[in-house]
């Protein structure tokens, strides 16, 4: 005879053997044991949490003909036949596949019959929400008011795509995801009965892993069975065939983040792409472990809502001394959004590792929660002995080292607009401020003044983007275009664009005058990063006047 997944050999065949669904297994019992039998039902759930198998066991239970405390006692004729699926009183259909107007109708024709055998023809429907309009209005009369011989039990993984018409119509039930606890005592049941060796903390990983369900919980189980076929299931065995991560592998790379170890992170990183690990898998665990470390920092006593062990815990605890709660906040963002582009993503390391680069560089992020890791940066540089200045410079903290540090006055250690040279103390504070450079080139000045009639003969697009530029200095006889926004940037920024512009300056002055064009960053203003040179220009003309 051929093999039996676990989860179908093992299906429970009774309302005891239902693991996790209490409260809904005692109300139909109690409907049962009462005759107050519902014409029509709703479960919707999660996959793998009981729908269908409750539905079967239901559906025997008000056809059993000695049914015991309301469920069905598995000897009498009608049990065995239903469980055989010979019974013609119940009858499945799949809603993914039979989904027309013509399906649905025929189910109307034939509730016109009563059932040979049996009190009620049970008409299971399996992932309703897939049925069309048309079927789910056909569908509406006789869901309201079916033969009192007829009962629908309708299933579905989105209760949120059934029209209201038909919700209204039923018993709605909701199918719980099914505690890691339950499905753990459940594998080790039946792992006692099939005599098969397995580690305690193997079933509870296996268990996490199937996310509330226990189909998925004994199908992930058959398969680590299967593959280390006669010998003992063990934890490691288990994260081997998952291609899952072990919580000190997190430990490590934490820990090699926190000190913003960028090389350290990549061999770890180079480690578990060797050893075949799923990175989809690893982001959803590391943010997992992210979650426990945030309740452990921000929460006392929490030993009874987190599911690990006690050597796990005193880690976590350690490990919660060594971080801020804000640093927490920026990681679990920033893996949450990994864990969405990794599933679509061809370059899934690539991914994984500037993610962890973020981690360790918040400079690389100009969003608001990594502004507090940005200063932290900065401070654990200074205790070190290096330069503020310089550290803020180096990460773009004023204006990402782009737009202040080359587009206003050049670099930290001397400056090309006219300032005092020198990294000294005085020059980076003297860029701070941000003041007006001394002396503005004047063949720059020259292009500054007739600028507007300049850009005014460029090509259509370039001419339309410069309407909305400004101008600062870039350095010795180069002028910067300023843009508001990156697409603006692109377009004039061309290689052919420049050199259009560069033309047009040289035929209008006489002299060549270098041109760069940069943009304003998001959330920042064109004065916080540049010097406004044509206002300064403008104004000094004014005056002469």
């Amino acid at each position: 005879m051929s093999y039996t997944a676990l989860y179908r050999k093992f299906r429970p065949t009774e309302f005891g053997d239902v693991k996790g669904q209490d409260h809904i297994i005692t109300t139909l019992q109690n409907q049962i044991k009462a005759n107050r039998i519902g014409h029509a039902y709703l479960f919707c759930g999660t996959r793998g949490t009981g729908k269908t198998t409750v539905a079967k066991i239901f559906a025997k239970a008000v056809n059993c003909e000695h049914p015991v405390d309301g469920s069905p006692c598995g000897e009498c004729e009608m049990c065995r036949s239903i469980a055989a699926g010979t019974s013609m009183n119940v009858i499945e259909i799949d809603a993914a596949s039979n989904n027309g107007v013509d399906n649905i109708r025929e189910i109307r024709e034939e509730v016109a019959y009563r059932p040979t055998e049996g009190r009620y023809k049970v008409y299971i429907i399996d992932e309703v929400h897939m049925l069309s309009i048309g079927a789910f209005n056909a569908l509406l009369k006789t869901l309201e008011e079916p033969p009192e011989y007829v009962i629908f039990i309708l299933a579905t993984t989105e209760v949120h795509k059934i029209p209201i018409t038909i919700l209204s119509r039923c018993q709605h039930y909701d199918f719980k995801r099914i505690s890691i606890e339950t499905i753990t005592d459940r594998m080790k049941e039946l792992m006692d009965t099939e005599h098969v060796d397995v580690e305690d903390k193997a079933l509870r990983y296996i268990a996490k892993a199937a996310d509330g369900s226990m189909r998925d919980a004994l199908s992930l189980l058959d398969q680590c069975i299967a593959f280390y076929m006669g010998q003992k299931l063990t934890y490691d065995n288990v994260l081997e065939v998952l291609g899952a991560v072990d919580t000190d592998v997190f430990s490590r790379l934490l820990r090699k983040v926190i000190d913003r170890d960028v090389a350290g992170v990549l061999d770890v990183v180079e480690d578990l792409v060797m050893q075949g690990r799923e990175l989809t898998q690893l982001a959803a665990d590391f943010t997992w472990y992210l979650r426990n470390l945030l309740l452990v920092n921000t929460s006392d006593n929490i030993e009874d809502v987190l599911d690990v062990s006690t050597e796990n815990m005193a880690q976590l605890r350690e490990e919660a001394q060594m971080i801020e709660p804000d640093m927490l906040f920026r990681y679990i963002r920033i893996f949450s959004e990994l864990s969405n582009q990794l599933k679509y993503a061809t370059q899934k390391r690539v991914m994984l590792e500037v993610a962890l680069i973020k981690l360790c560089t918040p400079a690389m992020e100009s969003t608001q929660d990594s502004l507090l890791d940005r200063i932290r940066a900065v401070e654990e540089k200074v205790e070190k002995g290096i330069d503020a200045a310089a550290v803020l410079q180096a990460q773009g903290g004023y204006g990402s080292g782009a737009g202040y540090q080359d587009g206003a006055y050049g670099e930290a250690g001397g400056n090309r607009a006219g300032m005092p040279g020198g990294g000294s103390g005085a020059a980076g504070s003297a860029g701070v401020r941000r003041e007006l450079p001394n002396a503005i080139p004047e063949d720059v000045q020259e292009v500054v003044k007739n600028f507007r009639s300049i850009a005014g003969e460029a090509s259509g697009m370039v001419r339309g983007y410069l309407k909305k530029a400004r101008l600062s200095l870039g350095g010795d006889n180069r002028l910067l275009i300023v843009l508001p926004d990156a697409l603006a940037a692109s377009v004039v920024g061309r290689e052919d664009h420049i050199q259009e512009l560069e033309d047009l300056i040289e035929q209008r002055i006489g002299k060549k005058v270098e041109v760069e064009v940069r943009h304003v960053e998001e959330g920042r203003h064109f004065e916080d990063t540049f010097i406004d040179i044509e206002q300064k220009i403008n104004m000094e003309i004014t005056v002469e006047d």
